[in-house]
C-alpha cells in the first residue's frame, strides 16, 4: 500500500514500511524489527532491540545494500507517476554521497534536543563560546566562530539547496552550534535572514547559564519578535558542587533568574538535567538539589524538564576521575521522571546516543 502524503511518500509492504522525503530520498526503513534511519549525510544508522536497544552506524557497503533494496521495493511497488520520478530518479552512490551535505555545513551538527531532530539547522556559529566542560566533548574537534550575515546568508542557502523539497517534513529552525544565542547585537541580522528564509518557522536554540545572565529580559523579548520560540538551558544539576565538577560556568540557582526573564518575555524553555552524572558519590546530593531548584522556577506546561542519561566519554577530563557510576541509570532516570511528575512538570528522555540530523 503507498501512502501519499504532502510531506512524504510511504510504502507499507506488510513487514516493511519505508518512507522518502519530496526529494525523494529514503529517510526511514523498518525490516522486520529493525529500523534504518538516513542521515542528511547520506549515512545509515541501524536502530533494533536484543534484549536492550542497540544502535550502530553501517559500514558503506552494507548501507549501499540497504538503498539498492529499499529503491528496489519502490520500483516494484510505487504506482503514482509523479512519487515514481521522484525517488527513482536517485541511486544507492547518490543516496550515500556526503558532498551535498558538506557544502552546506562546514562542520557536523554534533547534538540537538530531541524535540528538534526535524529542525532545520542554521550554524549562525561553529563550536561553542566556553567548551571547557569536562563531560563534553562535542565541539572540540572546532574553533568558536561566528558567521557575518553575508557568510550566514551563504550557508542558508546551501542548507535550502540540501534540503529542497525535503523541507517538507522540517519543523522550526535550529540555531548552532553550542550555543549561538550568546551572542549579541550581531544575532539580529542573522535572525532576520531566518525569517526572510523560513517566514515562520519557530527559531529554537541552546544557551548556556553565564551568557544568559548577561540579558534582560527585554533582550529576549526584542529576540522573540525576530522568531525566536525556545530555549534550551543545560542547567545539567542543581547541585553547585557537581557543576564545578563538571566545568560548567556559573552557579545553579543563577538559572531561576535567567528562566525567569525568559518566561517573561514569552520565550519557552527547555531544561536540560544530566542523570547520572558525577555517579555514586553525588546521586543523593544531584538529585535533591536539582529538583529543589526546578521547583523554584516558573516553568509551565508549555516547557519540558530533559533527563538525559549521563554517558561518560573516555576522551574527556571527566573519564580521568574515576568516579564510580550508578549501577541502574535506568532506576535512576524512573526515579527523577516521576518525581518531576509529582512536581507537575512535563518531562522527556535525552538519549545523546538516539541523535541523527
Amino acid at each position: 500500500m503507498e501512502l501519499l502524503r504532502p510531506e512524504a511518500t510511504l510504502l507499507s509492504l506488510g513487514d516493511r514500511v519505508l518512507s522518502f522525503d519530496r526529494e525523494g530520498r529514503l529517510y526511514h526503513y523498518f525490516r522486520q524489527g529493525m529500523t534504518y534511519k538516513r542521515a542528511l549525510d547520506g549515512s545509515l544508522h541501524l536502530r533494533y532491540r536484543e534484549g536492550v536497544r542497540r544502535r550502530r552506524k553501517l559500514a558503506p557497503e552494507e548501507a549501499l545494500s540497504v538503498y539498492r533494496e529499499g529503491l528496489a521495493l519502490a520500483e516494484a511497488h510505487l504506482r503514482d507517476e509523479t512519487r515514481r520520478r521522484e525517488v527513482l530518479r536517485w541511486t544507492p552512490e547518490a543516496l550515500l554521497d556526503p558532498g551535498p551535505y558538506q557544502r552546506a555545513y562546514a562542520w557536523p551538527i554534533s547534538i540537538l534536543p530531541p524535540d528538534a531532530y526535524l529542525a532545520v539547522v542554521l550554524q549562525a556559529t561553529t563550536g561553542c563560546t566556553w567548551n571547557r566542560c569536562t563531560f563534553c566533548s562535542f565541539y572540540q574537534d572546532r574553533p568558536f566562530q561566528k558567521r557575518s550575515p553575508e557568510a550566514f546568508a551563504e550557508h542558508v542557502e546551501r542548507v535550502r539547496e540540501l534540503l529542497g523539497r525535503g523541507m517538507l517534513l522540517r519543523r522550526g529552525v535550529f540555531l548552532a552550534d553550542g550555543n549561538a544565542l550568546a551572542l549579541s547585537e550581531p544575532l539580529l541580522p542573522l535572525l532576520e535572514i531566518v525569517q526572510r528564509a523560513f517566514p515562520g518557522e519557530p527559531v529554537l536554540g541552546f544557551l548556556d547559564l553565564f551568557s544568559g545572565l548577561k540579558k534582560e529580559a527585554s533582550w529576549w523579548e526584542g529576540l522573540r519578535a525576530l522568531g525566536l520560540r525556545r530555549v534550551y538551558v543545560g542547567l545539567e544539576t542543581g547541585h553547585a558542587p557537581l557543576l564545578a565538577l563538571l566545568g560548567k560556568p556559573g552557579y545553579p540557582r543563577e538559572v531561576v533568574a535567567l528562566v525567569g526573564a525568559l518566561k517573561r518575555a514569552g520565550v519557552a524553555v527547555g531544561v536540560i538535567l544530566l542523570v547520572g552524572a558525577g555517579g555514586k558519590p553525588f546521586a543523593q546530593a544531584h538529585f535533591r538539589d536539582s529538583l529543589a531548584l526546578l521547583a523554584e522556577l516558573p516553568l509551565d506546561r508549555g516547557d519540558l524538564v530533559y533527563l538525559s542519561p549521563f554517558q561518560e566519554d573516555p576522551r574527556t577530563p571527566y573519564a580521568a576521575l574515576g568516579l564510580e557510576p550508578l549501577p541502574d541509570v535506568e532506576a535512576e532516570l524512573k526515579a527523577w521522571a516521576g518525581a518531576l511528575r509529582r512536581l507537575g512538570l512535563r518531562a522527556g528522555r535525552y538519549d545523546i546516543r538516539e541523535f541523527l540530523y
